[in-house]
């Protein structure tokens, strides 16, 4: 079971729609339809539901990965934290007017870190897998 991955996809998918619901409000306010309009709120909001959308999943499935291969349930909080805390602080520094890039640029920090950590946990998590299962083999 992928239990911690859940309760992330979850925190995740709420912050998804709270973001949605900015760029929807945003088109009733500035009454556009389609696209941004030339209203920079509009475009700022568009930018950080897309910028989400772009990130989130990965680091889902690298979550995922590493959850279901049987990785400490710790890592796997803690990598997942460090995500949720880069999504918010992005969102945060380019929803803010004037955008705090301050926070903007520690959301990506934070970001790119967890997804660096996911990635090369997964890879180190199943070398040390594969390793532990030769060795099992060899004995047996």
């Amino acid at each position: 079971m992928m239990l911690v991955t859940a309760v992330f996809t979850g925190v995740l998918t709420l912050m998804f729609i709270k973001l949605s619901f900015n760029v929807i409000a945003l088109r009733k306010k500035h009454k556009v339809s389609l696209g941004h309009g030339c209203i920079d709120d509009l475009d700022h909001a568009i930018r950080t539901h897309g910028n989400f959308s772009e990130y989130v999943p990965l680091g889902l499935v690298l979550m995922g990965a590493l959850e279901i291969n049987g990785a400490p349930m710790l890592l796997v909080v803690v990598l997942g934290a460090l995500l949720v805390i880069g999504r918010y602080l992005h969102a945060k520094g380019t929803h803010e007017a004037p955008p705090v890039f301050t926070n903007r640029v520690k959301g990506m920090q934070f970001t790119f870190f967890a997804l660096g950590a996911l990635a090369l946990s997964n890879i180190i998590w199943v070398a040390y897998v594969f390793l532990a299962c030769v060795r099992f083999a060899a004995v047996h």
